[in-house]
């Protein structure tokens, strides 16, 4: 059974989620504020944080950096927020994905079962220098491991499955968030242009192939 931490001060929202979430066969934790989902994150380790932005003792965009700092455990944020803005910086900051109240239950259990998704299976992708292992969600170029931040590693492992393939803008948002995003939002750029500078860090130049106006491919150094 799956473990969520849900981090949410409305108690009739959290026993909503709970009995919902409890059906589909997931067990949730629930902390109503802040500092309460920091400790609990860290005495029950989850597979999945859920995370209210409207939290009264500690705003919920630093209760995701916290965790991000410390685990790569996938973010889910309830924010009442429907700015472009303000979905940029959270996805930005470190949130996985994001949900807008009101939502249906249906809908966050749905986004839920694309985050998990993303983080099972055993395969290890190989790519030039570059050695992908999904299970382990590690990177390394020539031997040595790449840090990068979740989005950044289901970028370049979506990219991995099919060197030379160039992906569109909307292939990479419903592969990372389960859907297209708002037709001006910048997300999808903020990590290309992240993992790029990444790659080259560890000497891995010439990797990510942008194609104005199509999207955004991996190649081989030696194919260039």
């Amino acid at each position: 059974m799956k473990q969520i931490l849900l981090i949410e001060d409305d108690p009739e929202i959290a026993r909503l989620l709970q009995l919902e979430l409890g059906e589909a066969g997931f067990n949730v934790d629930w902390a109503n504020g802040g500092m309460a989902g920091l400790v609990r994150l860290r005495e029950v380790p989850p597979d999945l944080v859920i995370l209210d932005l409207g939290l009264p003792d500690l705003d919920g965009a630093e209760v995701a950096r916290r965790i991000r700092s410390s685990t790569e455990v996938p973010i889910i944020v309830l924010t009442a927020a429907d700015s472009v803005e303000r979905k940029v910086s959270l996805l930005s900051g470190g949130a996985d994905d994001y949900i807008v109240k009101p939502f249906h239950p249906a809908e966050l259990l749905a986004r839920i079962q694309v985050q998990l998704r993303h983080r099972e299976g055993g395969e290890q992708i190989r790519v030039g220098g570059l050695e992908v292992h999904l299970a382990k969600r590690q990177v390394n170029f020539d031997g040595h491991e790449m840090r990068l931040s979740p989005k950044e590693f289901e970028l370049l492992s979506l990219l991995c499955t099919r060197p030379g393939k160039v992906f569109s803008r909307v292939e990479i948002e419903e592969h990372l968030w389960g859907r297209p995003l708002e037709r001006d939002s910048n997300v999808v750029d903020v990590h290309i242009a992240n993992l790029r500078s990444k790659l080259r860090e560890a000497g891995a130049y010439g990797y990510l192939r942008t194609v104005r106006g199509v999207g955004y491919a991996l190649r081989q150094r030696d194919k260039e």
